[in-house]
């Protein structure tokens, strides 16, 4: 199981899942906002993958210029799947964070930075103790400039890791795909109203990830 779980499903393995999304709150448990579209007019999204995303939400909705968060199931192949498929390692998907931002507040590439500096994007399939292709670090891009700033601050961070030790980045910079929201129980499961001393295996290097590589386009 450990090896079956730590290795990619192929595709025609994966579950078959459903055709019926998951329902999704009609409010966000920290923030004034939608948690599911629409969104506010000129906002931006952007999608991480690094490690149980209970933490990784709390992270970014703490973040200045994040105007909503939600957590889902993005990166596989499974319609539509249940928390107990994805972490059986028969999706393909990762446990990922939406994060709905106003780009007059904060950029992309400042996201970026809390991203890496949140977890260690050496680990492959797995981020400290949770272990499983679901873990895995993944930056889903939504257009070309997302692209450029992603594999540019890749390329930056990879120098500074190198310096301290650390391996290989294994981060996988990708186009976003399907994006399937989570299970109700698991949106803003670390809020004060919910769960605020819940799990969270977020753990990051301790080192700075460098701003300002590419112009804003």
């Amino acid at each position: 199981m450990f090896f079956a779980k730590t290795t990619m499903v192929a595709p025609e393995k994966a579950l078959p899942g459903r055709e019926e999304p998951m329902p999704v709150p009609a409010g966000h448990e920290v923030l004034d906002a939608p948690p599911a579209p629409p969104y506010p007019d000129g906002a931006e999204i952007a999608e991480f993958a690094l490690g149980c995303f209970w933490g990784a939400e709390r992270v970014f909705w703490q973040t200045p210029g994040v105007i909503s968060t939600s957590v889902g199931y993005e990166g596989g192949y499974t319609p539509n799947p249940t928390y107990e498929e994805v972490c059986s390692g028969r999706t393909g998907h990762t446990e990922t964070v939406r994060v709905v931002y106003d780009p007059a507040e904060v950029s992309y590439e400042e996201l970026l930075r809390v991203f890496w500096e949140s977890h260690d994007p050496t680990q492959g399939m797995r981020q400290g103790n949770d272990v499983g292709t679901q873990y895995r670090s993944a930056i889903f891009y939504r257009d070309e400039a997302q692209r450029k700033q992603a594999e540019a601050s890749r390329d930056a961070y990879q120098q500074v890791l190198a310096k301290a030790g650390y391996g290989t980045i294994t981060t996988e910079v990708t186009k976003a795909t399907d994006f399937y929201f989570a299970e109700d129980y698991h949106q803003q499961y670390l809020a004060p109203t919910k769960n605020p001393n819940g799990y969270c295996g977020l753990g990051g290097t301790g080192l700075s990830c460098p701003t300002g590589i590419t112009p804003a386009e």
